[in-house]
């Protein structure tokens, strides 16, 4: 009899260690939403992947893993942190990998996804990870869109190689959005008005309003003065959890503090502007 993929690797053992505290919050937090549970590259290996069929070839998610490191490095990245669950079935995975930054608050990072029940194509993500809160958003959401055949996995690190090369000028476009939203001083209007445009662009639900607005007036953590830098963490930590699973909706929280926040809508702390 055939074992189930979450079974199986629990059978195996020694593939699963406990995190430490901090990394543990992180891969729940990275998780929960998604409904999948973290476990470490080892546990990643031990997952059995489903048969292959004449037209489904599903790629192992440590393989996606392994395509995507080996990339980065070719590329000059250099991964730090890396946080991978799986859902119970083993037939959905999240990850992200943290990258060696110097940006002091915040990492870069790139989020993976990938499915072996169709729900979802291999998908790469380029964002960042606040430090203080692991705070997770992605600039940039792209999708493998070819089907799982041998084709695609022959041609896995191809297609991964052409979704990488340009990562470097993408690390340094965002640190120049980052720097501009904490030069970006918000007044109290024009933050209402942004909340307003982020639930007319479905960044936010009608429930999630008062959270957002809770830590922009309470912060949980050090986002700084009332800058967009700290709107913008107000965001994505009421949105903890669903990031993973959708990085578009931080694709479009960008849009909308870009429009709302910045083009001379907000007062410029020189001092910031000129870093």
């Amino acid at each position: 009899m055939r074992l189930g993929p979450w079974r199986h690797r629990r059978r195996m053992g020694s593939g699963h260690r406990s995190f430490p505290k901090h990394q543990w919050r992180q891969a729940m937090t990275l998780m929960l939403h998604a409904g999948a549970s973290p476990l470490d590259y080892d546990g990643l290996r031990q997952l059995e992947t489903p048969e292959a069929t004449s037209t489904h070839v599903p790629i192992p998610h440590h393989r996606l893993v392994d395509v995507v490191r080996l990339t980065l490095g070719f590329y000059g990245h250099t991964v730090e942190e890396e946080h991978h669950g799986v859902t119970p079935d083993g037939m959905r995975y999240f990850g992200v990998l943290s990258l060696r930054s110097t940006y002091g608050d915040y990492t870069d990072t790139v989020g993976l996804r990938n499915s072996h029940d169709k729900t979802f194509p291999i998908g790469i993500s380029f964002g960042s990870r606040v430090f203080v809160c692991d705070n997770l958003a992605f600039i940039a959401d792209h999708v493998v869109r070819r089907k799982h055949t041998a084709q695609a996995k022959r041609d896995l690190p191809g297609l991964v190689g052409d979704l990488i090369e340009p990562l470097a000028d993408q690390r340094e476009a965002q640190h120049r959005v980052i720097s501009r939203y904490r030069a970006a001083n918000l007044s109290q209007s024009l933050v209402d008005h942004a909340v307003l445009e982020l639930y007319r662009a479905e960044v936010i639900t009608v429930t999630r309003i008062a959270a957002v607005m809770e830590r922009w007036e309470n912060p949980p953590h050090d986002w700084g003065v009332k800058t967009a830098w700290r709107l913008f963490n107000c965001v994505t930590h009421a949105l903890e959890g669903r990031i993973a699973e959708q990085p578009a909706l931080t694709s479009r929280l960008h849009d909308v503090i870009d429009a709302t926040c910045l083009n001379g809508n907000a007062t410029v702390s020189a001092e910031l502007a000129a870093q």
